[in-house]
C-alpha cells in the first residue's frame, strides 16, 4: 500500500468550481494549443455563403463531420472555392465557438484533392444505369394532357405538398392521392420505391383509383439530404413505373438519379404541378374560341352552299322541257301497243296449234306402252330386292339381339338412370304443381276478400238497407214502395218482411230478433250491381 494515496474529494470538497465561460475558455486554449495548424483531407458537404461574405461549410468523411468557416478576407484570397461534393485538403487552425459549444476549423486555404466519395459513387451508379439504357429518350413516355387522378409521393407535412396542391387548385382542380414518405434519412429510398410500386399496383377500376401521372417531389437540400433519391432502388422503381412519372426533387440546380430515369424532370415541385395539368381558364377560352370559329365556319358554309344551289337552279332547264321527250315517246308507244298485242296473240295461237298437232292419240298410246313396260320390269325385280332387304335387316336385328343379350347389366344401368331421372322430374313437377295450386288458392282467397269488401253486404254494415217487393225486385223509388202489396227490407243482420198491416221477419241464416219493429230511416244509395240501398 502506498503511503500517500490520492483521495477524490467528495461533494462539497476542495474541487475548483469553473464558470461556463472559464471552462469554455480552457477548452478553447487546449484545442488551439494542441491543433494550432492542421491540414485536413475531407469531402466538402453543405456550403453556405451569407451576405456578410463569410463562408460556412462542412468537411466530412464516412464517419464524422467537421464544421469549417472562412472569413471574408480568407475567402477572397482562396484560389479554389469549395463546392459541395469536392474532395479537398483544407489548411487552417482549430478553435471553438463558445456560443454553441462546438469546435470548428478556421480554414485559410483549400486545395482540390479529387472528386468527392459521394460524387464518385453517384457517377458510378449513373454510368451503370445509363449502360442499361434506363436513361434512353425512347423510354420516356408522354404525359397525359388532362389527368383525372394525380399521385404525389412526398412528405405530408412539408411545404412541398402545399405548394403542389395550391398550384393544382389554381390551374385545374383534379383528384390528388398522396402517398406519405420520408424524404431524407435511411427510410427515404425504401419508402419512395414502395410508394411508386404501390401506385402502379392499384387497379384502374378499384375502390382507390389508379393515378394517371405520378409526381415525386421534395424541397431543396444538401446532397446528403437528397441522397435517398440517388439510391439504385429508387431509380429502378421509377424506370419500371407503368404510370408516367415527373421528378421534382430539390431546386433547379439539384440533380439526382431519379431525374434521369423519370419521364419528365421539373426544376421545382411547383413546376411539376404546372407540367401535370393545363390551365383551366385557358382551356375554356380555347374551347369558346373554337366554338365561335365553328359557328362562323358553319354559317359561311351554309351561305356558300345556298349561293351555289341558287346558281345551279338558274342553270337547270324548265321541268316541262325535261319531260317533253319522254311524253312524246309515251304517246308513240301508246299508239303502237294495240297492234303489238294483236301480233303477239296471233303468234302464240300459231305456236299452240303446232304443239296440239304433235299430241296425237297414237303418240300418247306409244308413250303409255313404254311406261307400262318400265313398270312391269320394276315389278319383276321388286320381290328379289325385297328379299335381299329383309335378309340384311334380319342380320342386323340378329346382331343387335346378340349384343343386347351380352350386355344386360348396361341396359339395366341405363334403365335405372332413366327411372331416376323420371322420378326426379316427377318430384319437380309435383312440387311445381303444389306451389301453383297454393299460389292460385292464395290469389282466390284475396279475390274473395276483395269481393266481400266491394259487395253491397259490406255497405249494409254502415247503416244502409235494400228494399225489394214481393217478387224480389229491387225498388229504387218511394212511389214503387207505396204501391207494393208487401216489402222485404234487407238489413246487415237479416231481412224484414213488411205487409200492409203488419211487419214480420223473413227467415234468414243470419236472422236475429230485431231491436225494433219500426222501420228505420234509410239513406238512399245504389250500390254497384245490387240495386238501391236505403
Amino acid at each position: 500500500m502506498d503511503l500517500f494515496e490520492d483521495e477524490t474529494p467528495g461533494p462539497g470538497g476542495n474541487a475548483h468550481e469553473f464558470t461556463v465561460s472559464e471552462l469554455s475558455g480552457a477548452v478553447k486554449k487546449t484545442i488551439e494549443g494542441q491543433f494550432g495548424y492542421v491540414r485536413v483531407r475531407a469531402e466538402v458537404g453543405r456550403v453556405s455563403r451569407p451576405r456578410s461574405g463569410h463562408m460556412y461549410f462542412d468537411l466530412k468523411d464516412d464517419r464524422s463531420v467537421l464544421a469549417a468557416v472562412s472569413w471574408k478576407g480568407q475567402v477572397a484570397r482562396m484560389q479554389v472555392q469549395p463546392e459541395e461534393g469536392m474532395e479537398v485538403i483544407a489548411t487552417g487552425r482549430m478553435t471553438t465557438f463558445p456560443g454553441q459549444s462546438k469546435y470548428q476549423l478556421i480554414v485559410d486555404n483549400v486545395e482540390p484533392a479529387g472528386a468527392g466519395a459521394l460524387m464518385a459513387l453517384l457517377e458510378k451508379r449513373k454510368a451503370m444505369l445509363q449502360a442499361e439504357g434506363l436513361f434512353a429518350a425512347e423510354r420516356k413516355r408522354p404525359l397525359p394532357y388532362l389527368p383525372k387522378v394525380i399521385g404525389v409521393v412526398t412528405s405530408p407535412s412539408g411545404a412541398v405538398i402545399r405548394d403542389i396542391l395550391h398550384r393544382l387548385r389554381d390551374r385545374f382542380p383534379v383528384h390528388v392521392l398522396i402517398w406519405p414518405v420520408a424524404v431524407q434519412g435511411q427510410r427515404c429510398a425504401a419508402e419512395v420505391a414502395t410508394a411508386i410500386e404501390g401506385f402502379n399496383r392499384l387497379s384502374p377500376n378499384g375502390p382507390v383509383p389508379r393515378p394517371d401521372v405520378l409526381i415525386v417531389a421534395r424541397g431543396g437540400g444538401s446532397i446528403e439530404d437528397l441522397w435517398g433519391f440517388n439510391e439504385e432502388v429508387v431509380a429502378r422503381a421509377a424506370a419500371g413505373s407503368e404510370i408516367p412519372l415527373i421528378s421534382a426533387v430539390g431546386h433547379e440546380t439539384d440533380t439526382t438519379l431519379i431525374d434521369f430515369v423519370s419521364d419528365r424532370r421539373a426544376p421545382t415541385p411547383t413546376a411539376a404541378a404546372e407540367l401535370a395539368v393545363p390551365v383551366r381558364t385557358e382551356l375554356l377560352g380555347w374551347a369558346a374560341d373554337m366554338q365561335a370559329r365553328l359557328v362562323r365556319a358553319q354559317g359561311q358554309a351554309v351561305l356558300s352552299r345556298r349561293q351555289r344551289l341558287a346558281d345551279l337552279s338558274r342553270a337547270l332547264p324548265r321541268p316541262e322541257r325535261l319531260t317533253e321527250s319522254a311524253r312524246q315517246r309515251l304517246d308513240t308507244w301508246a299508239d303502237r301497243l294495240p297492234n303489238a298485242l294483236r301480233r303477239g296473240v296471233a303468234a302464240r295461237r300459231v305456236s299452240l296449234s303446232e304443239t296440239a298437232g304433235a299430241l296425237k292419240p297414237g303418240v300418247l298410246r306409244g308413250r303409255i306402252a313404254q311406261e307400262r313396260q318400265r313398270v312391269t320390269g320394276w315389278a319383276d325385280r321388286l320381290p328379289t330386292a325385297l328379299d335381299r332387304g329383309v335378309s340384311r335387316r334380319r342380320e342386323t336385328l340378329d346382331l343387335w339381339t346378340g349384343r343386347l343379350a351380352t350386355q344386360p347389366a348396361a341396359m339395366r344401368r341405363g334403365l335405372d338412370r332413366q327411372r331416376q331421372d323420371l322420378d326426379r322430374l316427377a318430384a319437380r313437377f309435383a312440387d311445381v304443381a303444389r306451389r301453383g295450386v297454393e299460389t292460385r288458392r292464395d290469389r282466390l282467397a284475396a279475390l274473395d276478400r276483395l269481393r266481400a269488401t266491394l259487395g253491397y253486404e259490406a255497405t249494409l254494415e254502415r247503416g244502409y238497407a235494400v228494399v225489394r217487393d214481393g217478387a224480389g225486385q229491387v225498388m229504387t223509388r218511394r212511389a214503387q214502395a207505396v204501391e207494393a202489396a208487401e216489402l222485404a227490407i234487407q238489413f246487415a243482420d237479416g231481412t224484414l218482411a213488411v205487409g200492409r198491416g203488419s211487419a214480420t221477419e223473413a227467415p234468414q241464416p243470419r236472422a236475429t230478433e230485431p231491436k225494433s219493429a219500426k222501420p228505420r230511416t234509410t239513406k238512399k244509395d245504389t250500390p254497384p250491381e245490387q240495386g238501391s240501398l236505403f
